[in-house]
């Protein structure tokens, strides 16, 4: 059951990660992410706005007592939008969500401990948080921050976790997807870079901004979409794994002193949060 959940997903998720040519990787997410939708709501069912646990138990013809087990669900637990509901046995059950942080030198967060960044990397933190993952496995991944928002961003990674929102991959992807060639899809915080086209630093350069399946919440300028290859994702009326909507994950950010792009007006950027809107 468990090789059929990550097959299913697999496409959704974007099955173009590894593949080293752009425009076929583009043909190949086009055509799986729509015709993956199906096999999917098979082995997984993505919560939309209005549904219950009974409803999505009477949808997929399983037992209540089996959807509340094999997604590890607590006593009163009303399941979230955008979450993401096993309705197969796991291999083990998800454990308790856990977090830590840590302090970074200036090689760790930049690359180099000479390279002139707008944060001193004694102001960062790298916080470990527990995630689940697109094929419903726990894992241990990381991001980095300003240390004055350690707090809130774990804090809304404990949301995500407890309403079973899926995230792709986080660091380090050595472990967590092997063999990743494209790093644009990590989720992520902090990273020392200008905005796009210009000489003016990013909040993420300031470790107050984070990126939460960019895959899945791509960010789209005009005719510029980033990243390439996820034109398919646009389309915000469906819910499909990794997926955030206003009424679902989005809220984990927002309840937390974060602003989504998928408010702005100019351009959208579905995967940003940032704690002054830029």
């Amino acid at each position: 059951m468990r090789q059929r959940l990550s097959a299913a997903l697999a496409c959704l998720l974007g099955v173009a990660l590894l593949h080293p040519s752009a425009a076929a990787a583009a043909a190949v997410a086009a055509a799986a992410a729509a015709a993956a939708a199906a096999a999917a709501a098979q082995v997984a069912h993505v919560v939309r706005p209005g549904d219950t646990l009974a409803t999505i138990a009477a949808r997929h013809d399983v037992t209540l007592t089996d959807l509340r087990r094999w997604n590890g669900l607590a006593p009163g637990y009303r399941p979230q939008v955008d979450g993401l509901l096993r309705l197969t046995a796991p291999a083990a059950p998800l454990p308790a969500w856990r977090t830590r942080t840590e302090t970074v030198t200036a090689t760790e967060a930049n690359g180099s401990a000479t390279r002139k960044c707008p944060v001193k990397a004694a102001d960062l933190r790298r916080i470990w948080v527990r995630y689940i993952d697109f094929q419903g496995t726990a894992r241990e991944g990381n991001l980095i921050m300003h240390r004055s928002l350690a707090v809130p961003a774990q804090r809304a990674f404990a949301a995500l976790y407890r309403w079973r929102f899926p995230v792709l991959v986080m660091q380090p992807a050595s472990v967590n997807m092997p063999g990743l060639t494209d790093k644009s899809v990590l989720t992520s915080g902090y990273e020392c870079r200008y905005v796009a086209g210009t000489t003016t630093w990013s909040q993420h350069s300031y470790g107050r901004a984070i990126d939460v399946n960019p895959r899945q919440n791509p960010m789209i300028r005009g005719t510029y979409l980033d990243p390439p290859n996820s034109a398919t994702w646009l389309a915000r009326k469906h819910y499909w794994p990794g997926m955030m909507h206003a009424k679902g994950a989005v809220r984990a950010f927002t309840a937390n002193g974060f602003a989504w792009g998928g408010r702005w007006s100019t351009l959208k950027d579905y995967m940003h949060f940032s704690t002054n809107d830029r």
